[in-house]
């Protein structure tokens, strides 16, 4: 649900958007995390683009 005439704080938004992905705990959000982030490259960029 949305009240377009309240204007919240973006802290309040980020909390919101943690709240329906169902990340709103500091242990959800590091799982869900994990999933999404890749490691970078050992080598850095250079590595890329030497291939």
């Amino acid at each position: 649900m949305r009240t377009p005439d309240v204007k919240k704080s973006q802290l309040d938004k980020f909390k919101e958007a943690a709240r329906q992905i169902e990340t709103d705990d500091e242990e959800q959000f590091e799982k869900k995390l994990k999933k999404l982030v890749k490691q970078k490259p050992k080598g850095g960029l250079k590595a890329m683009s030497d291939a």
